[in-house]
């Protein structure tokens, strides 16, 4: 296995019309995984299930909501569509696909941007329940990339405009430092600061003004690695040539 693609496609038939699918085909992955699907089973045709993978589709019970996906070239062992927690499996936000010595999961974390109430069920949820979770995948001993819309920065780096910024959600100083916590003290990778230490490296832009063209914008996509797989990233790049969202697709080339 050696190239694994993330996006948050906010919306997978319009990323379709806008030629994701197409994009797809070409860049020859292993594993894609997906976020906001924003659609139901009953809602999609062949088209969103190319013949060259295997496609799991985690819908949201909640029309037009959320939802997540995973399409691999290798049929896995299993695919775990429950995640441990009710809510999270209401909402379509977990998928997990198990290989022989590698799970790979898309996830696709709350936004807590609407009101306070969803900031809170956010921080909740990483700090009770995620992060006991990613320990204990840890302490399993097995391989596991972490793949999604985590919608948190981690460094100043990682967004145009960082002081403007850390009274909003995505930015909050108690989101910095959950993601302090799993890279520097629990062990876990950001793979692509493995190899691309940079400024001005972002996966998504605001819709409002000129976000994009400007490249005002916020590096909230990930893939995480368990500690056990250090070492194993080749490249990586963001994917802009062509727009299918208001986030850009994740490339990481591992040697697994």
């Amino acid at each position: 296995m050696k190239r694994i693609i993330t996006a948050n496609v906010n919306g997978i038939r319009a990323a379709e019309r806008k030629g994701f699918f197409y994009w797809i085909k070409i860049q020859n992955a292993d594993v894609v995984c997906l976020q906001e699907i924003k659609a139901q089973e009953n809602q999609l045709d062949d088209r969103f299930y190319p013949k060259e993978y295997h496609c799991y589709y985690q819908f949201a019970q909640k029309k037009g909501y959320a939802s997540t996906a995973i399409f691999t070239k290798q049929t896995p062992i299993q695919v775990i569509k429950e995640s441990p927690w009710d809510d999270i499996n209401f909402e379509g936000r977990f998928i997990r696909a198990d290989f022989e010595d590698l799970s790979v999961i898309s996830i696709y974390i709350h936004s807590g941007s609407a009101k306070q109430e969803r900031q809170d069920l956010k921080m909740a949820f990483l700090t009770e329940r995620f992060m006991p979770y990613l320990q204990e995948l840890k302490a399993s001993g097995r391989k596991v990339i972490i793949c999604g819309d985590v919608n948190i920065v981690h460094q100043e780096r990682d967004i145009k405009n960082w002081k403007a910024n850390q009274k909003n959600s995505g930015c909050l100083p108690e989101e910095h430092a959950w993601l302090d916590e799993l890279f520097f003290e629990v062990g876990f990778i950001d793979s692509f600061r493995e190899v691309n230490k940079e400024d001005g490296q972002y996966t998504w832009w605001s819709n409002r003004g000129q976000a994009w063209a400007n490249n005002v914008g916020w590096r909230i996509d990930y893939q995480i690695l368990t500690p056990n797989l250090k070492g194993t990233v080749k490249s990586a790049s963001i994917y802009k040539n062509e727009r299918f969202s208001d986030h850009a697709p994740l490339i990481m080339d591992y040697q697994l």
